[in-house]
Order: C-alpha cells, then structure tokens, then sequence
C-alpha cells in the first residue's frame, strides 16, 4: 500500500538535504519541534497543511513545488510510467499554437 505520509516526508526530506540545511535549522524557522519534524520526515507523522506551509516556506520553496513532486513519486508507485498531465507543451505542438495564432 502507498502511504502519502512516506512520499510527502521523503520529499521534504530531499528538499531540506538539497538545500544543505540540517533538520534543527528547518525546524526552528518553521517553528516546528525537531522531534516531530523528523517524524514527519520518516513517514511516521501526518503532517497538516499549516505545517507543510510552515515547512516549504522554511525551504524557501513553494508548497505547490513539493506536492507536485509528492505527486511524480506517487504516480510512480502506482505504476504509472509518466504524470498524467503534462507540466508543458512539446515545442512542436507550441510551434504548431505559435503558427496559427500568426495567421490568424
């Protein structure tokens, strides 16, 4: 079974880690106790939204970054080999837009 949990503290574990800060520096600019937050990262912790906001914004990353890669991961498990929707237009198919607006 998928835990969104595990995906979501994975993440932000692999954001914190990219950053180059330490648990105690996310934690206390979040206000987060330290203990939790390492739960929260193990996977063993729901976390709430308010906290996940606190968190990204610790990061210096927005939150719709973080679910989006919680979202890659999960689609991932599931067994889907790519994101349902796209994050962007092939460039042909933007040439193709690109042409008839021109003409038009």
């Amino acid at each position: 079974m998928v835990l969104v949990r595990q995906e979501i503290g994975d993440v932000l574990r692999d954001f914190r880690l990219r950053k180059g800060r330490t648990l105690r520096q996310v934690a206390s600019k979040a206000s987060v106790a330290l203990g939790y937050l390492s739960e929260v990262e193990r996977g063993q912790k729901e976390a709430s939204s308010e906290i996940l906001a606190s968190v990204a914004e610790a990061l210096d990353t927005p939150i719709s970054v973080i679910m989006h890669e919680v979202g890659d991961r999960l689609a991932v498990l599931e067994g889907l080999s790519a994101p349902v929707v796209p994050d962007s237009l092939p460039d042909d198919l933007v040439a193709e837009f690109d042409a008839d607006i021109m003409v038009r």
